[in-house]
């Protein structure tokens, strides 16, 4: 990330706007699958005991690569040798898979879609990650 050259920061600047809106949306996913999941099981009663659903629980298990996946984002940028362009290139390309919905695919694949379906905020802020990821 060097200032001599600042056409090689846009990566690096990217996939920080990457991993904020990424975050957004993985916060607006994880209340509406509470909400849905409180529809069939009753009120979670803590914050604790959703952090136990979320990390534990079965329903919950399709939002795990979005949280490993902002985790990974972290490490990437926080570790003590810098990343590189295509390690950062490599990141932009993986987030492009977590955040494409499908009808008929992954049980992953299919809750997003259904997700997007469901809540108008959840599609606005998917449409804002996709069209950052649009952008190379």
């Amino acid at each position: 990330m060097s200032s001599t050259y600042p056409s090689l920061d846009f990566p690096f600047q990217h996939l920080r706007q990457v991993r904020a809106a990424l975050l957004r949306l993985h916060k607006a996913l994880l209340h509406s699958e509470r909400d849905v999941y409180e529809r069939f099981h009753g009120r979670i009663q803590s914050k604790g005991e959703f952090f136990q659903l979320v990390v534990g629980d079965e329903w919950f298990s399709w939002l795990r690569p979005f949280s490993q996946f902002i985790v990974q984002i972290d490490e990437a940028l926080n570790a003590k040798e810098p990343i590189t362009l295509d390690r950062a290139n490599e990141l932009l390309d993986e987030a492009r898979s977590l955040v494409s919905p499908a009808e008929k695919g992954t049980l992953r694949e299919q809750r997003y879609y259904q997700a997007i379906q469901r809540d108008p905020d959840i599609a606005f802020m998917h449409a804002e990650v996709s069209s950052l990821l649009a952008t190379k």
